[in-house]
């Protein structure tokens, strides 16, 4: 993980740093006097966080990105925001997509507090097929959510990875729970943005959902559980694509591959706090990161469900 702060009231200083912590861009402002920036990021290897606050008026001109580049405002507005065919405004509460990773952008921030999440597109195959028979990545389709609900659900996602995992150094640390954090993020992306992953199944799908194909997913899944594995790498040991794989997961199970993959990793958790010392140094807290469970009260609600008890008494044979 890495931390960076950034403030700084010279705007020059302000465009070299902007330039290098994005993407090569021009700015300038009309505002009289120190133009004041603050900047404050949280990333690991494919997600970035930045909580920014300009105190004036700030035109910009970007070029491509080469990520998936999420805006949410909190005050001011963003004005004139243009890319390729669009022209917008943002206000507080607004959730966007600034542009296409491989498309400039221009506009003007008007004193704002918002916040930039910036992650790499390959993300967004891991969690939901490709589209066509070249298996071409998926690609965002619109800038704005299609839904308030799914823009309030991507922003709660959003909120989970910086609070909780991205704040704690410990946390960010461990592949595990920053890729089970970071595939949530991006399938709330794609439930939040039109998108060209194709989520209908095909004939070919259904024909593939069959028992043996299930099984060799299982018994991947309990293989690799204390892996970071994405969908897409189950997919492939099963030998199918994804769509097949959640179907067979609807159609068998009733459930989906991530919430069974879920099921597995806490019933690990569960075997670890069995067998552990109740006078040793293991935690709940320990033991459930170390099957990708950061949130504590997220995991204990978890835990009562399948086992009807608390974690910590568990731990302490209670």
């Amino acid at each position: 993980m890495e931390t960076l702060t950034f403030d700084s009231d010279d705007l020059a200083t302000t465009e070299d740093f902007l330039s290098q912590a994005y993407a090569r861009m021009r700015i300038g402002s009309s505002t009289p006097g120190p133009s004041r920036a603050r900047i404050h990021r949280s990333s690991i290897d494919s997600v970035s966080i930045d909580e920014i606050n300009l105190d004036f008026e700030m035109n910009y001109s970007v070029t491509p990105l080469g990520k998936l580049c999420l805006c949410i405002v909190h005050d001011g507005t963003v004005q004139d925001h243009a890319f390729q065919g669009v022209e917008d405004v943002f206000g507080p509460g607004d959730i966007a997509l600034f542009a296409p990773p491989d498309l400039p952008y221009a506009g003007r921030i008007c004193n704002a507090r918002y916040n930039i999440t910036m992650l790499d597109p390959a993300l967004l195959s891991q969690v939901a097929d490709s589209t066509g028979p070249l298996d071409r990545p998926v690609r965002l389709t619109g800038h704005r959510p299609h839904s308030p609900a799914a823009a309030r659900q991507l922003a709660h996602a959003i909120r989970y990875l910086r609070d909780h995992v991205l704040a704690d150094p410990a946390a960010a640390d461990q592949p595990l729970l920053t890729s089970t954090a970071t595939q949530h993020l991006a399938a709330s992306v794609l439930a939040t943005f039109p998108n060209t992953a194709l989520t209908d199944d095909t004939a070919t799908d259904r024909q593939d959902a069959h028992p043996a194909m299930l099984r060799r997913a299982l018994a991947y899944m309990d293989n690799h559980a204390d892996q970071p594995i994405t969908i897409a790498e189950i997919a492939a040991a099963a030998h199918v694509t994804t769509r097949a794989l959640q179907y067979a997961f609807r159609r068998h199970l009733d459930t989906t591959p991530l919430a069974h993959l879920r099921r597995v990793r806490l019933a690990q958790a569960h075997r670890d706090l069995v067998t552990a010392d109740p006078g040793g140094s293991d935690t709940v807290t320990e033991i459930a990161n170390r099957w990708g469970f950061h949130h504590p009260g997220r995991f204990a609600t978890l835990y009562r469900n399948a086992y009807r008890r608390a974690p910590h008494q568990t731990l302490h044979g209670d």
